[in-house]
């Protein structure tokens, strides 16, 4: 792992980012943007490396946030990972969003919870850094608190659906998923040979349908 230079992208919410790990140490950049912009990403990986004076080429592999989270987001990180991967001939790694999340926090026992949208829930529990439940889509008012104590509740899920949630002894709404954790979980498994082919940077949606009918919605307690 000494000298290995890895390029992480993390689109996956409205909190776009990419950072850069060398030997340990990360350099990131980031914006809000609400759709998540395909203009943002690749300037703003130009900007990075410039700022860290370290050339494309010197790149050992590309990490990507593969979700779950905005379906559009999802799909620009992994095809722009794939397409800098295979001009650059370099292996590809996708990062659950929920474990960067949990990452992130820097809390030891974490559940991941972020806002799917169609009145749903992303979620995953995560302890010393190991998932212990994994990502899963679903209502708030079916999502339940693990068992033992000390559970922090992290992610945006919190914000928007806090009163059908469990109530967790501490909340950290304001965390999200950064591509300094995705690159950061992603060195130690790039130095243990894990990298993939540019053509399997693929997403992970865990949600598989999502168009819903009218019914649908208002079971869910949507509007039509």
């Amino acid at each position: 792992m000494p000298g290995m230079r890895i390029l992480g992208l993390e689109t996956a919410t409205h909190r776009l980012s990419v950072a850069l790990w060398r030997d340990g140490e990360v350099v990131e950049r980031s914006a809000f943007q609400p759709n998540s912009s395909s203009e943002w990403l690749l300037p703003a990986v130009r900007a990075l490396l410039a700022e860290a004076e370290c050339n494309l080429h010197e790149i050992d592999g590309i990490a990507f946030g593969a979700g779950p989270g905005s379906f559009t987001g999802l799909r620009l990180a992994a095809g722009c990972a794939q397409g800098l991967a295979y001009g650059l001939g370099r292996p590809v790694l996708g990062i659950c969003t929920l474990e960067a999340l949990a990452q992130a926090s820097g809390e030891e026992k974490v559940f991941a919870c972020l806002d799917a949208r169609m009145n749903e829930v992303y979620t995953a529990v995560y302890a010393g850094g190991l998932e212990v439940q994994a990502s899963a889509v679903l209502p708030p008012s079916e999502v339940r608190l693990p068992a033992g104590d000390g559970w922090v509740g992290c992610g945006d899920g919190f914000a928007r659906y806090r009163d059908s949630l469990p109530a967790f002894a501490q909340v950290r709404d304001d965390v999200l998923p950064t591509a300094a954790a995705v690159a950061g979980l992603a060195a130690p498994r790039f130095a243990r040979g894990e990298g993939v082919d540019a053509a399997q940077a693929l997403p992970l949606y865990v949600r598989d349908k999502v168009a819903l009918t009218t019914a649908e919605r208002l079971a869910r307690g949507g509007v039509r």
